[in-house]
């Protein structure tokens, strides 16, 4: 329903009209009929209306302002006091004319003139029928025309249908008044008092809140009935329209509520925290302005620090949002940004470092010396992919730590071992919740330089998964050429890694991605000598065992050959965590004597070690007897090192099958297939009666079943074994071999040299057939560690069986 109050002829003037002149007049039964009856005159002086539609029996007041409108009201209101009342069809014309005005309109009754203080005239009128203008007599000084009543058709008031009419828009003013604030709650007593149904209809039509145009049609429609339905609609659209209103509204103030009340709580918090000595929220952003004042940094991250930090200002402590752009403008901070510490080029200096921490390994000393010289030379020389290739326990991690303080850098380490998600090197974005930098980024924050050295341990030990695969994401990491503009998710930033100097550690080089493989330099670390394990068991591993016991460094003694004897009877490794282990055995033994004020020797000898560590454990036959044809003594390599290797044959009466066992691979299946079809092709050349082959089954067996063995490199050692069996020759005593064979019985290199001289070395082997390729290998190896051993070196398996097999056969050989 409209709230207006009052109506103009010219314009709407609420604020000049006196309360006291405001009624709403209520019309009983007796004075509809009484005014139904009424005769009108035939000629009516016709007032145009701008903005709203007078109804028959409805008072309404209006502002007069036009002169022909004022001089209108004041003749009249000395006469009889009889208007008509017409709408405007437009309310912008000045001077309407017949053909401006609707021609349906309402005779009214001036009831009172009022005079007010700006000099405008306002008068109450009442409505009383409705009429239609039959013709226009003058328009001077004002309009006067001929008019006709226009009958209304009523319904019987008994009729249910009616009065379910009119109690239903009874029952919509009630609610429209109760949820519209604008609306006197008296206006709702008004309602309830209405008796008359067809002062009602008129009364809500003419209030309510629709378009001129609207209310002209209601008051056109002759039957009542009807002008009650369609009252009825645009009742229930306003009612509609109200509820919306309403909602958003409520919604509004809700939202202001909680604002309000938000920023009470912050109010407090802040006066909280300053109570307690902590700082505010601006205190807080106003430091981490000063911060980026003082670093270091490109244009660029200065420009995208400020645009977070402003949008840091804008947020809602509260929010979840909040504390994750703020450890994210943090971690900028904290980002060693152009900071970088200052090499240390003493060369000599840096070689006593790591011999001081490292013994042998020497390869790797030259490399990082190499890397020193040039990096003296240049300074600013891009740090290169090192990449520590070799079995577990020979120094490859803690070597990291070496280099670093050789080269006055910081140290940092990660394990990539089981690695499975991409997020842990390229972080998370920040969308997420509990989203982090990745661990390259955070150890790089945690180093506080931008150029640390960055040992990434166990890189072929990386597993794709669902969450992606982390080794392509380290082939940013790696290249030289893209990560001096590495991305993390969370930073949002390329970030400069090419000065960090990254060394990877790996057991293996099969499981690295070809491309990641590709992007580093390889330095293979090989395993230690017999001498080299004493050596560094004297100088670090006792030393540090006895220091991390508790114990005075002369607490206990090892001389060399007990330790010596503690490396070939307790361990059989490459490295020497093994070793560590079995002289933290014999500390222990000497913590446990010096608790119990017990008297020991501090020199340690032989009795002491089997005392403490047991019976030896590794002491085995080094190489099988010779009185046994087809037994013969290989060369393998495996992750822990070089061993040795046992290959036994035997004939058995069948159809010539060949059986091999001792969990052997596909590769060296092979090998023993292409010995045993050498052996059938050339079986002339070497004594060898053809007939066997369709008697005898052949057994190859190797030793330790519950090893898995594969690899070319027992080539060789089949067939002399297969050869020394069929002819029933000795094999010569203390002899080891590897190499691959072919068909045409060629002998092709084979890798992992140093570990198998090694693992000779270990099981006293004398004499070594190897490929003619292969010379090149032996040449690397430092001379002190060839002492005791002959080398021998063959192109052709003619030479290897010329050189294994004695002409002697066995004792109590097979006849065959």
């Amino acid at each position: 329903m409209a709230n207006s109050k009052f109506t103009s002829i010219d314009k709407l003037s609420f604020q000049d009209i006196n309360e006291d002149a405001e009624f709403i007049p209520l019309m009983s039964a007796e004075d509809e009929d009484a005014m139904h009856n009424e005769e009108l005159p035939e000629i009516l002086p016709i007032l145009p209306l701008r903005n709203t539609v007078l109804f028959p029996g409805v008072v309404i007041p209006i502002t007069a302002g036009r002169d022909k409108s004022i001089k209108l009201i004041n003749e009249t209101n000395k006469g009889n006091k009889v208007i008509g009342v017409v709408s405007q069809k437009d309310e912008n014309e000045e001077e309407p004319g017949i053909g401006d005005i609707n021609t349906i309109g309402t005779v009214a009754k001036i009831l009172r003139v009022l005079k007010m203080p700006d000099g405008n005239t306002t008068v109450i009128i009442q409505g009383k029928k409705r009429f239609e203008v039959a013709e226009v007599l003058t328009t001077n000084p004002y309009m006067t025309a001929t008019i006709r009543e226009v009958a209304e058709a009523r319904p019987e008031k008994e009729s249910d249908e009616f009065k379910a009419i009119i109690d239903s828009i009874k029952e919509m003013a009630l609610q429209i008044i109760k949820q519209s604030p604008n609306i006197p709650s008296e206006a709702a007593f008004a309602i309830k008092n209405i008796e008359s149904p067809s002062f009602l209809i008129n009364f809500v039509s003419s209030n309510l809140n629709i378009e001129v145009e609207q209310k002209q049609v209601l008051l056109e429609i002759n039957n009542l009935k009807d002008r009650a339905l369609e009252t009825l609609k645009y009742m229930n659209m306003e009612i509609q329209k109200l509820s919306l209103r309403n909602d958003i509204q409520s919604k509004v103030q809700s939202d202001i509520n909680q604002q309000q009340r938000e920023y009470f709580l912050q109010q407090q918090m802040k006066t909280i925290q300053e109570e307690l000595g902590g700082s505010s929220m601006e205190e807080e952003i106003e430091e981490m302005h000063e911060r980026s004042k003082k670093k270091k940094w490109s244009k660029e991250v200065d420009k995208h620090f400020q645009k977070e930090l402003s949008k840091m200002k804008r947020m809602n402590p509260q929010v979840a949002e909040f504390s994750i752009q703020r450890n994210y403008l943090e971690l900028i901070l904290d980002l060693p940004w152009d900071k970088y510490s200052k090499d240390k080029f003493d060369l000599k200096r840096a070689r006593k470092v790591l011999d001081r921490d490292h013994y042998g390994l020497d390869d790797v000393k030259k490399r990082i010396i190499e890397y020193l010289a040039v990096l003296k030379l240049r300074n600013d020389m891009k740090s290169p992919i090192l990449c520590l290739y070799g079995p577990p326990g020979v120094g490859k991690t803690s070597l990291g730590k070496s280099v670093a303080e050789a080269l006055g850098r910081k140290y940092v380490r990660m394990s990539l071992g089981g690695l499975r998600d991409e997020a842990e090197i390229r972080g998370h974005r920040k969308t997420y919740i509990g989203a982090m930098p990745g661990r390259i980024v955070q150890s790089i924050k945690k180093a506080g330089t931008s150029n640390p050295v960055f040992v990434l341990d166990e890189i072929d030990k990386i597993s794709a998964s669902n969450q992606g695969d982390p080794s392509s994401a380290m082939l940013e990491v790696l290249d030289p050429e893209q990560n001096n503009s590495f991305y993390d998710n969370f930073l949002e930033l390329g970030y400069d890694l090419s000065k960090v100097m990254f060394i990877a550690t790996s057991n293996s080089l099969s499981t690295i991605q070809p491309a990641l493989r590709d992007r580093m330099e390889i330095i293979h670390v090989t395993g230690y000598t017999i001498e080299e394990k004493v050596e560094i068991a004297k100088r670090h591993l006792l030393p540090k065992q006895l220091k991390e016991h508790g114990m005075d460094k002369d607490a206990l003694k090892i001389a060399k050959p007990q330790l010596e004897k503690i490396v070939e009877g307790y361990t059989r490794e490459s490295g020497v965590r093994g070793l560590e282990k079995q002289i933290a055995k014999m500390v222990r033994y000497a913590a446990m004597k010096i608790a119990m004020e017990e008297e020991y020797e501090i020199k340690v000898i032989n009795e002491i070690v089997v005392e403490v560590l047991g019976a030896p454990k590794m002491e085995r036959d080094k190489y099988e007897n010779n009185d046994v044809a087809g037994v013969v003594t290989g060369l393998a390599w495996t992750r822990v090192g070089g061993d040795i290797l046992f290959i036994e044959s035997t004939l058995s009466k069948g159809k010539g099958t060949l059986n091999m066992t001792g969990n052997l691979g596909k590769v060296m299946k092979e090998s023993a297939t292409i010995a045993l079809e050498y052996i059938k092709s050339n079986a002339d050349k070497l004594g060898i009666n053809p007939d066997i082959f369709e008697n005898y089954n052949v057994h190859i067996h190797v030793p330790e079943g519950a090893t898995p063995k594969d690899g070319p490199s027992a080539g060789i050692t089949m067939l002399t074994s297969l050869v020394s069996l069929f002819t029933q020759r000795k094999v010569k005593k203390s002899i080891a071999m590897t190499g691959e064979i072919t068909l045409r019985g060629k002998v092709l290199p084979v890798g992992g040299i140093k570990e198998k001289i090694l693992a000779a070395k270990r099981a006293r082997i004398k004499e070594i057939l190897l490929c003619e390729d292969n010379r090149s290998d032996i040449q690397e190896i430092k001379p002190e560690y060839l002492k005791g051993l002959t080398f021998h070196y063959v192109k052709d398996m003619s030479d290897v069986l010329d050189l294994a097999l004695t002409k002697e056969k066995v004792k109590n050989a097979k006849k065959l």
